[in-house]
């Protein structure tokens, strides 16, 4: 039995043979009046701050009774895939207000993702700079990647899609398309970045060869993960290793959605091999490390929202391997854009539509 053989039957093995749910819960309705929420992050007065594709980034009461548009935010190109994305609190937030917002910016035919830091205070941003834009321009409004991270050194890191008509230059280290970029929060390139010394490359640059990454965290244990979108078939879900090529257009899992051919090759001196994937696709849009105190028996497993697929996946892992996967929420029928744990330890999910949903999972006793 091959190596790709032997890895489909263990994804399929893992998939199919999903346990009985570990632990009750119910879901809770917060908010039913969003457009199209991207991303979601918790203020230490409990109220959230949220985005939503269609250009606002709003703060919302803890209750979900008030909501309030947060002035000063430049104007997101909202074109395709393309609008306000992800939003992040700095580490030190309590002490220097700070926050950071990816999104879409310039036209239809000129185009990129751009990340922003600025100070929020009562309501609006101030200081607001612009400490990354995506290189080249681009003229598709798809594939922008847009999530990012706070590293425990104090870095950033970005993902930045291939942009869908530019898939092959994700190989390629001239340009930013199909990277995960790491930078300090002035904007700044990190000394210790894998390509800084290549005058060819970059600097940029952390890891290569990605599709549309749309998850990024740093686990307890310093490991970083991402999952991304594959074409049809073949999303991947990885561990994030400087200066790692993880294969996307040269190998792949998936197939184009015509179904023609993208490559006859799942894996390639050189190349990583995803932790897990999937085909069919689920479409993974956001993703949460369970670290809270709520749910015992959810304790170091992955959270994986997902758009096509409609679920909440709950992943068991050891030693950084996925041995077990649960399917959540699938009843509702609803695209799950983003999935994260809040401070008070329950686990809080945006679904992806005209009338969005804040949901709120809590134990069911």
């Amino acid at each position: 039995m091959n190596r790709t053989m032997k890895n489909t039957i263990i994804a399929l093995f893992i998939t199919c043979t999903a346990s009985v749910m570990a632990q009750d819960y119910k879901v809770e309705e917060i908010t039913n009046e969003l457009k199209y929420p991207w991303s979601i992050d918790f203020l230490p007065n409990g109220d959230f701050i949220v985005t939503e594709k269609a250009g606002d980034l709003l703060i919302i009461s803890a209750d979900g009774t008030d909501r309030a548009v947060v002035k000063g935010m430049p104007k997101a190109l909202v074109k395709g895939q393309g609008g306000l994305q992800d939003v992040m609190l700095d580490s030190d937030f309590v002490n220097n207000q700070r926050i950071y917002v990816s999104y879409a910016s310039g036209t239809g035919n000129e185009n990129y993702l751009k990340l922003l830091s600025a100070t929020l205070k009562d309501g609006e941003l101030t200081d607001v700079k612009t400490i990354l834009t995506s290189s080249p321009a681009k003229t598709t409004a798809h594939h922008y990647g847009a999530r990012m991270a706070e590293l425990t050194d104090g870095t950033i890191v970005i993902s930045v899609g291939d942009g869908y008509s530019y898939r092959d230059q994700a190989q390629t280290l001239d340009n930013h398309f199909g990277k995960i970029l790491r930078i300090n929060k002035d904007g700044s390139v990190p000394q210790d970045n894998p390509y800084v010394k290549n005058k060819d490359a970059k600097p940029e640059i952390y890891s290569l060869g990605h599709r549309n990454p749309q998850a990024m965290l740093q686990a307890p244990d310093g490991t970083i993960w991402s999952h991304e979108h594959g074409p049809k078939g073949g999303d991947e879900l990885n561990i994030i290793e400087a200066g790692v090529n993880y294969g996307w257009p040269a190998i792949t899992y998936g197939i184009d959605y015509s179904g023609a051919i993208i490559s006859p090759y799942t894996e390639a001196d050189g190349m990583a091999q995803p932790v897990t994937h999937y085909v069919p696709s689920i479409a993974p849009a956001g993703m949460t490390l369970y670290t809270g105190d709520k749910f015992k028996e959810w304790q170091g497993n992955l959270f994986i929202s997902s758009l096509a697929e409609r679920s909440l996946r709950r992943l068991t892992l050891k030693d950084n391997k996925v041995t077990n996967q649960e399917i959540l929420l699938k009843d509702r029928g609803e695209r799950l854009r983003d999935v994260r744990t809040g401070p008070d330890g329950n686990l809080y999910i945006l679904t992806d539509d005209n009338n969005g949903k804040l949901l709120r999972l809590v134990p069911a006793s």
